[in-house]
């Protein structure tokens, strides 16, 4: 009996990918349970939830969304359709993804822990709700970015690490930053030390993940990269200052936009240096050209699976 459904189960996880190689999906839902797991065993119980809802949801829209275009049922493509679609009384993978991630991410800052006192004042409000929004904004970047094997992963992998090894702030920072000598250091080198927790529970998955998705063995697909991306953005607004959060904020809200009119490869193909960079350790092109088909994973502007005409193939 397992036999069979140990085979269902791999054919369910299996896509093409750009090159037409054979990749799992099993490597994405290996890296976001990691991710949960490490952040729960590190004693973040509630950022741990977090991490795990916003990886099954991702692991839902890899699943179900690719069902219902085999079913002949019509698609959403972009976070512009998920919206339309919802607007039409349509839930979504997509859409459930637009609306689940921001309620967990809005739960997660809430309960983090504080900078300083006054906590919800208004300006503490204002603070957890940018938070959110870049925790939210950081896990659906990195799956924009994962169209390519290894690339996102170039991404959440120095971000981990400075997240990670960076030292924790001192009394005279908290001091500075308009926390008081003693209060402030505590709360600041709590938050910091979630921070740093975080950080690692993103690190070690990431860099177990490079060497398969390099390789296209396998992808993150929705669950691994939104759960990364997830983690990557909890432990950024742990470890660094309010300023620097809603520039951050800013610039990923910038390349999300973006990304509903450009194309992220293009632009990489277009600038040597990027280029380079994302194809550094991937396997060579295959000499015949891949032709899309319908089963082939591909990755649209809201990080969800696509048909196989869409320009953004994922790796």
């Amino acid at each position: 009996m397992s036999g069979p459904l140990v085979t269902a189960l791999r054919a369910e996880l299996e896509r093409t990918n750009f090159a037409g190689r054979t990749v799992t999906l099993a490597e994405g839902a290996a890296a976001s349970g990691a991710v949960a797991l490490i952040t729960a065993v590190l004693g973040r119980r509630v950022d741990a939830l977090v991490l795990a809802g916003v990886g099954a949801l991702g692991l839902a829209d890899d699943l179900l969304e690719p069902r219902q275009r085999r079913a002949g049922r019509a698609v959403a493509k972009g976070l512009r359709g998920h919206l339309g679609a919802l607007r039409a009384g349509r839930l979504t993978t997509g859409a459930a993804k637009a609306l689940g991630i921001p309620v967990l991410a809005l739960l997660a800052t809430a309960a983090a822990p504080g900078e300083r006192s006054g906590r919800w004042g208004a300006a503490h409000v204002a603070q957890v709700l940018t938070d959110a929004a870049l925790v939210a904004g950081s896990a659906n970047l990195v799956n924009l970015l994962d169209l390519r094997p290894g690339r996102a992963l170039k991404v959440v992998l120095p971000a981990a690490v400075a997240l990670t090894v960076t030292p924790l702030p001192t009394a005279a920072d908290q001091e500075a930053t308009g926390g008081g000598r003693a209060a402030g250091s505590d709360r600041g080198a709590g938050r910091g030390r979630s921070g740093r927790t975080l950080g690692a529970a993103a690190l070690i998955p990431a860099a177990a993940a490079l060497v398969p998705d390099l390789r296209e063995h396998g992808m993150l697909g929705d669950a691994g990269a939104n759960a990364l991306g997830a983690a990557v953005g909890l432990a950024v607004t742990r470890r660094t200052t309010p300023p620097v959060r809603l520039g951050l904020l800013a610039g990923v809200a910038a390349l999300t936009l973006a990304s509903e009119r450009v194309s992220f490869s293009a632009v990489i193909d277009r600038t040597p240096p990027l280029r380079a960079l994302d194809r550094w350790g991937r396997l060579s092109l295959p000499s015949a050209p891949h032709v899309p088909g319908p089963d082939t994973a591909s990755r649209d502007a809201a990080g969800t699976d696509t048909a196989g005409s869409d320009p953004e193939q994922a790796g």
